[in-house]
């Protein structure tokens, strides 16, 4: 794959934010936009055990998707604080995804703002991610085409991204918001997805209180390098053409899939896997 380095600025304004980064849709890493938060100085693993340990918490890991399970179907239950103390205690693929932190700790509103940078975030949805030393994130893109502003808390963290326009060298898998499953983004294998060689994108490595800033559409694999926590804010579309898109996949392609799940099960899945892997290849 061909990956260049997210560019990365310190501080920014927000006419410069819109001229550079949300104007040519072109991702950034801001090193100090969150300094004078609460969640700056505060927010760590023990913090968040402290004030959230006694919820139960969904958990992830990197199993293939089957055709029984619901979309974003939990693969197990933990408290949040044995969760916590897992991850520091060992590597673990188990990770936390889209937590609502406006729903689940409320109190946890009073320790960040949203930046006024140019983007008119959604208020209601702000989301967690955890993970644990070693666990990844596959490839995939949201499904309402968002700008995401991604703050990352305790460790570290490595991100890859693609624009829309390199899908066609992905291996998109149809139907979905994924790439194929047995893709490894830390170690491609060329010889049998051959089109990842021409795929152009991104990479960064995120620490505790950077700001990632990911364009609409962006297809994006991330791995915990150390047991850590992000945050992502939101805000619509932009173009109404990406706003088409996401319309498409929250009201049909979502509700389609599920349907030829139910009516083929797992041949379905493996009918797609084919179809991804038949259909990159065959544009090379």
């Amino acid at each position: 794959m061909q990956l260049q380095e997210i560019k990365r600025v310190s501080t920014i304004t927000k006419k410069e934010f819109k001229k550079d980064f949300i104007k040519t849709q072109r991702p950034v890493v801001i090193e100090h936009l969150i300094d004078d938060w609460d969640a700056y100085k505060k927010w760590n693993l023990s913090y968040i055990k402290d004030v959230a340990g006694e919820k139960m918490v969904p958990l992830y890991d990197d199993r293939p998707v089957k055709h029984d399970e619901g979309f974003n179907q939990a693969h197990a239950t933990m408290k949040m604080s044995e969760y916590i103390d897992f991850l520091k205690k060992e590597p673990t693929n188990f990770r936390i995804f889209l937590y609502n932190l406006m729903k689940e700790v409320p109190l946890l509103k009073n320790d960040f703002k949203f930046p006024k940078i140019g983007l008119r975030l959604i208020k209601q949805i702000p989301m967690l991610f955890f993970g644990g030393e070693g666990s990844k994130v596959f490839m995939h893109h949201d499904i309402d085409w968002a700008n995401i502003l991604h703050f990352h808390f305790e460790g570290r963290k490595r991100v890859i991204l693609f624009p829309p326009s390199e899908t066609e060298h992905l291996y998109k898998v149809p139907y979905s918001l994924i790439t194929r499953e047995d893709i490894d983004f830390d170690n491609p294998d060329y010889e049998k997805f051959p089109a990842l060689k021409n795929a152009r994108g991104y990479v960064c490595y995120l620490n505790h209180g950077e700001t990632l800033y990911m364009p609409e559409g962006y297809w994006h694999f991330m791995k915990y390098e150390t047991p850590g926590f992000s945050m992502s804010l939101r805000a619509l579309p932009r173009s109404f053409k990406h706003l088409r898109y996401a319309l498409y996949n929250v009201f049909y392609m979502r509700h389609f899939d599920n349907l030829m799940r139910r009516r083929k099960g797992q041949d379905w899945i493996d009918e797609k896997n084919e179809r991804a892997l038949q259909k990159t290849n065959k544009n090379l």
